[in-house]
């Protein structure tokens, strides 16, 4: 979407317009909030109460975030330039990997992108990262498509 002149559109103005389209949604008569919640909902209590459970709450949630993050992912080292990546092969063609900065600074076609004057988190991937991927599958040491149970609720 561009206005007539070939420019984006002035976030701003296309917010308060659509404000005055549509309102702000809090134009409807609304009981006050009442009882002991001070004015506040939340989805989830936050325990203040009972700072153990805070923190086994906490604790919980960090092991969940963990999961997400990092569940069948392995370390692979790209033989050309020895940067080391987390990757997670989910099938043909369909391979994460996850990038670190030390990795993203020591990878050489990377360098080379920035040499030239582009970023290189706009670059869709490294192709001798690739070969090291698709070697360290023929190797045995990457699964050709992960078996690791899906960071699921269970």
């Amino acid at each position: 979407m561009t206005s007539s002149d070939g420019q984006p559109p002035d976030v701003d103005r296309l917010a308060r317009s659509m404000l005055m389209l549509h309102g702000d949604h809090h134009d409807h008569d609304e009981p006050a909030p009442t009882g002991s919640g001070g004015g506040s909902w939340s989805k989830a209590p936050n325990f203040t109460s009972d700072p153990d459970r805070a923190a086994a709450v906490q604790a919980a949630t960090q092991a969940d975030k963990t999961r997400y993050l990092t569940s069948g992912l392995q370390p692979v080292d790209c033989r050309f330039c020895h940067a080391t990546v987390n990757v997670k092969r989910l099938g043909p063609g369909h391979t994460a990997v996850q990038w670190n900065n030390d990795a993203s600074q020591r990878c050489a076609y990377f360098a080379e992108v920035r040499a030239n004057g582009e970023p290189s988190a706009r670059t869709r991937a490294c192709p001798k990262l690739a070969d090291s991927i698709e070697h360290a599958v023929a190797e045995g040491c990457l699964e050709a498509a992960s078996t690791a149970t899906p960071p699921g609720d269970g």
